[in-house]
């Protein structure tokens, strides 16, 4: 079972979601542990499902955060590992085979084998964002975990690769340029969250993790160590909000509160009998109607039921078998309401259970719940948890000069 390892240094983190922005920075230590030096967040804006929707909303948001942490951490950061969840990002496998001509593997090769399986996966209007070697096989020889110095005459490999919009992208690097970072890493955000909440076994055996935040629900199957597979639906907690207001005529803030102090996504006994005090758009700020917590269930219940009907179709055509089967974690900001867990284990007839960040020190106490996995996960990645092969650097470099370039390219074809 791979251990987890962090490297020393200090990273940063930008985790951007619909509700709010967050920023850590974190140290990791020679003994191998990973400490938050700054935590940051802020109340997010110019931001709906991931994507920028006004860049001097999201500037704001953004550099409010990052300055929280860095005052907290007394570092200075000019680059950050960012999370993909803009875009539309879509989860895709590919078998690659690379003639290796009787040799040992050397880097190379493993890096020409995921380049090429990259290069299959472009198409147009989009960008791949990560190409995951999952497993390797030399010869007829497969379940091969590092095949460097293995002789054979064909190196393959099957890899997961995740891709975007790329305008959506363009969009994402340009708010974070006016705000004078660079991004260090793009890292799909419910690979993050497995990071964050996932113990050794789960990654092992086979987990899915929900992450239900505030604009959008994302999944990612793991097994065998590995993320096999990822989706996103474009619902959320903030879909359940504007049910409430909607439904009960009551303002969006009224609507949160009555959500996050009272909701339940199962109904009980004493829902009838107990009265709010609710809110209605228009009225006088200190008026307000009575109305049972029944209404408030009544409208959360159907919202909740038919975001996990959704995630189980997800699940069940994702053609993962068993892997997909196993327990799954839910986590995100979304994940609290109560009743959740119950329901949730109802409709994917699965063991679930709720995931909380682990495996990091420093955190603060506001900043240890679900809805905090994924910066923590973006942390872990950039210390360098939860990669394959970590010390090979898979972006091949490009040889200087037009005839350089053309030799290169002819030497790997040839």
């Amino acid at each position: 079972m791979r251990k987890r390892t962090y490297r020393p240094g200090i990273f940063g983190v930008l985790d951007i979601g619909t509700t709010k922005i967050t920023c850590l920075i974190g140290r990791g230590d020679s003994d191998g542990t990973l400490r938050v030096m700054g935590c940051g967040w802020q109340r997010s804006r110019g931001v709906r499902l991931g994507g920028i929707t006004d860049l001097a909303e999201a500037e704001r948001a953004i550099r409010a955060a990052v300055g929280q942490a860095e005052s907290q951490a007394d570092h200075h950061l000019r680059s950050v590992t960012v999370n993909l969840s803009c875009g539309q990002p879509e989860s895709r496998l590919f078998n690659v085979r690379w003639p290796v001509g009787g040799r040992a593997v050397t880097d190379a090769d493993i890096r020409r084998v995921v380049n090429e399986g990259r290069n299959r996966a472009v198409t147009d209007g989009r960008d791949v964002i990560h190409a995951l070697p999952l497993a390797f096989s030399v010869d007829e020889t497969t379940g091969v975990e590092d095949p460097r110095g293995h002789h054979c005459e064909q190196l393959s490999a099957r890899l997961h690769v995740i891709d975007a919009s790329s305008m959506a992208l363009r969009n994402l690097a340009a708010v974070l340029a006016r705000c004078d970072l660079d991004i260090t890493e793009l890292v799909a955000a419910p690979l993050a969250s497995g990071l964050s909440v996932l113990v050794e076994d789960e990654r092992e055996l086979g987990a899915t993790v929900v992450d239900m935040g505030g604009g959008t629900t994302s999944m990612a199957v793991f097994a065998e160590g590995q993320i096999l597979h990822t989706s996103q639906l474009p619902v959320g907690g903030l879909h359940v909000t504007k049910d409430i207001a909607g439904m009960i005529s009551t303002p969006l803030g009224s609507a949160e509160r009555l959500k996050v102090i009272y909701g339940n996504a199962e109904t009980s006994s004493d829902d009838d009998r107990e009265m709010l005090n609710v809110q209605l758009i228009g009225e006088d700020e200190h008026q307000f109607t009575r109305m049972a917590r029944s209404r408030i269930v009544s409208v959360i219940r159907p919202r909740i039921e038919e975001t996990f009907e959704l995630v189980r179709d997800r699940l069940d055509g994702a053609g993962l078998g068993r892997a997909a089967a196993g327990r799954v974690v839910l986590t995100g900001g979304a994940s609290q309401l109560d009743g959740i867990t119950p329901m949730a284990a109802r409709i994917l007839n699965r063991q679930v259970r709720l995931g909380r960040p682990i495996g990091v020190r420093g955190l603060p106490d506001n900043a240890t719940g679900p809805g905090f996995a994924t910066p923590v996960g973006l942390l872990a990645w950039a210390a360098g948890a939860g990669r394959t092969l970590h010390d090979i650097d898979f972006n091949e470099p490009r040889p200087p000069g037009l005839v350089r370039r053309l030799v290169e390219f002819l030497r790997e074809r040839v």
